[in-house]
């Protein structure tokens, strides 16, 4: 199973990776016409809206609760029962998310007080900043249908993810990504405010995605005509999980999203130096952890289903080593190579060599979390699997109401890092209890063999570390490159890292079998 498993998580994370390229591409457009000032915080706001909420649902809650219930229904073995319960979940989820777009949409100053409270108390004040609250309700109109077309797709994608139909769903964010880059360089000239060109990308792309998956679902032969059917069982068993699970596994986006309504009173700039960092951060998370995490949930319901005990364990053990030898040595990577990275990525036109070195700071303090948010995704389905949203959610109340004690107590002393700092150990915190609830229950619990790897790995990533550290030029150096020697030297940087870290993994007698689950 584990190779199977193995398979699709390539699949995956190939399309991940093209949209991940493409989405640093993106970043740098976006960093290149806007910079970190008052216009990049107002876009990067007026985007994170709807992202959280897509995150939030589609990825998060809506997700966890719909695939389950569907792998029931499709292991019943009534194909007539499967498509009409895609038909009553596509129309009574397509009428809610309408609902929730034209709201949005109608209620953006609301939403754009609620989320940039700090803009909003300067526009009350008839202070300059006020004028980015103003702009971030207006680009709100343009972002927030975003949602009604993300959440389609994201049905779309978990319905071919439960037929072992992975690759469409994981490439749809690359329409996104181009559309957003499209419309930067042909359609900014256009607006007083190039950040409105950027809005309508994310309009444009969220529309394509969704378009982008009929087909395929056609293919399926599972397209059916939408219909109401709130008071169906199976879409009441779907919302009766999805609304404890709204806390479970999203709380890691509820603290970004909670950061940002921090750092909007922390003047201007901390917003983008936040959402740059986080955006290298996303990069692995997306690569990896969320790839791992979209192979692993259909396969668990389909142990939990089948009463398959051992392979259960097997799975999720198979899915903690390979987020570990990956993660690991990604989070190490992030930090010792913050400013170069943002100093190659980012640092031109209206980005600055001061802007790299902010956002490198938050970075930092975010790399500490990768591993734990990795963890959250592969041990969160351990729980929804099983249909059991009541835990993760009381373990995500406890860690939401964490970070906000961690962002109070953090945000004076080290300002707008701070609140990537409270991130990262809130997010460790969830990942603990998680693990806590699994092995408590005897659902699963690490084994000896698996711990050995796990410290042969940190001691693979400090190895790693330290040698990419003696072989780095000087800051000053990064800044007076080229673009071309940036590549060049970064490049040479991560390949030594990794084959340095893949040596002391052999040496230290880890091979292709240490993968497989010992429990």
């Amino acid at each position: 199973m584990s190779r199977k498993l193995l398979k699709s998580g390539v699949i995956v994370s190939v399309m991940t990776f093209i949209s991940r390229i493409l989405g640093l591409v993106r970043d740098a457009v976006v960093a290149n016409l806007l910079g970190a000032g008052t216009n990049a915080d107002v876009f990067l706001l007026a985007n994170k809206i709807p992202n959280f909420l897509r995150r939030l649902f589609v990825e998060g809650a809506f997700s966890q609760a719909f695939i389950p219930v569907l792998t029931d229904v499709k292991n019943a073995g009534d194909e007539a029962h499967l498509r009409q319960f895609i038909a009553k979940i596509s129309g009574t989820l397509g009428v809610i998310v309408s609902i929730v777009a034209v709201l949005g949409v109608i209620g953006s100053p609301v939403l754009a007080a609620l989320f940039a409270s700090g803009w909003f108390i300067e526009h009350l004040e008839g202070q300059p900043g006020g004028a980015k609250y103003e702009l971030a309700s207006l680009m709100l109109k343009i972002t927030f249908p975003y949602i009604l077309f993300i959440s389609l797709a994201g049905l779309a994608g978990a319905i071919l993810n439960t037929l072992n139909k992975f690759g469409a769903a994981a490439f749809t964010p690359v329409l996104l990504n181009v559309s957003i880059i499209s419309c930067a360089i042909y359609l900014s000239e256009q607006f007083s405010q190039p950040g409105y060109a950027l809005a309508w990308g994310v309009f444009i792309g969220g529309l394509a995605q969704l378009l982008f998956l009929i087909p395929f679902l056609i293919k399926a032969g599972v397209m059916v005509r939408p219909r109401w059917g709130w008071s169906d069982p199976d879409i009441i068993k779907v919302r009766t999980l999805m609304i404890p699970a709204l806390f479970g596994v999203s709380v890691g986006q509820l603290n970004l999203l909670m950061d940002t309504v921090i750092a909007s009173f922390l003047g201007t700039g901390a917003i983008s130096w936040l959402y740059f960092s986080d955006r290298l951060l996303e990069f692995p998370l997306g690569l990896f952890g969320i790839a791992i995490a979209t192979v692993i949930l259909p396969t668990l319901s389909r142990n939990h289903v089948t009463k398959d005990e051992v392979a259960f364990r097997n799975n999720i053990d198979w899915a903690i080593k390979m987020v570990c030898v990956l993660g690991i040595p990604a989070a190490t990577g992030l930090f010792v190579l913050a400013e170069p990275m943002l100093l190659t990525i980012f640092q031109r036109g209206a980005f600055s060599p001061m802007d790299a070195a902010r956002s490198a700071a938050s970075l930092q303090a975010y790399s500490f979390g990768l591993l734990s948010f990795m963890l959250v995704k592969v041990l969160a389905p351990g729980f929804y699997s099983r249909q059991d949203t009541k835990t993760p959610v009381k373990f995500g109340i406890w860690c939401m109401a964490a970070n906000m004690v961690f962002n109070l107590i953090l945000v004076w002393p080290y300002d707008y890092v701070g609140l990537a700092m409270a991130t990262s150990m809130s997010a460790a915190m969830n990942a603990a209890l998680l693990y806590w609830a699994l092995h408590k229950s005897r659902v699963y619990f690490v084994s000896k063999q698996t711990l050995s790897l796990v410290v042969k790995i940190f001691v693979g990533a400090i190895l790693m570390a330290t040698v990419i550290m003696l072989m780095s030029p000087s800051i000053q150096q990064w800044v007076a490159f080229s673009l071309w020697a940036k590549v060049t030297e970064l490049f040479v940087l991560i390949l030594t890292g990794f084959g340095t870290f893949a040596l002391s993994l052999v040496i230290m007698g880890v091979r292709k079998h240490s993968f497989v689950a010992h429990v």
